[in-house]
């Protein structure tokens, strides 16, 4: 059974990356791409290159934050109705295990938490080789469009 609100495809994750105005967002920026979309997950991919890199040549942590959060986002505001609330990040950490280079960096989120005010969401993130590189939690906030109760 699926945890989405309503369903969820790549078009409609394609037409959120390119922001409000269409201008772009940091999505297109880093190039992340939501990739896949499971009953009860969201993953995301990243490539890791030098514009990813931290000065000594690996992949900055808040690259890897960033995709953690992104993909975490997506997620929680797929689980509510987005057209009377939308979620943000209220909080994330993140441990860093293993450095990365090259390839691509991909993350997985899963709800630890479903709240009406409140979600938390877990976040791997591995490397080409399927080795885990990242672990987050995020927690987004539910916030009531205006004019709709948060109720």
């Amino acid at each position: 059974m699926s945890i989405w609100f309503r369903p969820v495809t790549l078009e409609f994750c394609n037409e959120l990356d390119k922001g409000l105005h269409g201008q772009g967002s940091l999505m297109k920026t880093l190039d992340i791409q939501i990739v896949e979309i499971g009953d009860d997950y969201l993953v995301a991919t990243m490539p890791a290159t030098p514009h990813h890199h931290n000065p000594i040549g690996l992949v900055h942590g808040g690259a890897n934050v960033a995709l953690a959060e992104t993909v975490a986002s997506y997620a929680a505001n797929f689980v509510i109705d987005f057209e009377r609330f939308y979620c943000v990040g209220q909080e994330i950490n993140a441990n860093h295990l293993k450095a990365s280079r090259n390839g691509i960096l991909t993350a997985t989120a899963r709800a630890l938490h479903i709240g009406k005010r409140t979600s938390v969401w877990e976040v791997k993130i591995v490397n080409a080789q399927n080795q885990l590189c990242c672990v987050s939690r995020m927690t987004a906030a539910v916030v009531a469009r205006s004019g709709q109760s948060a109720s």
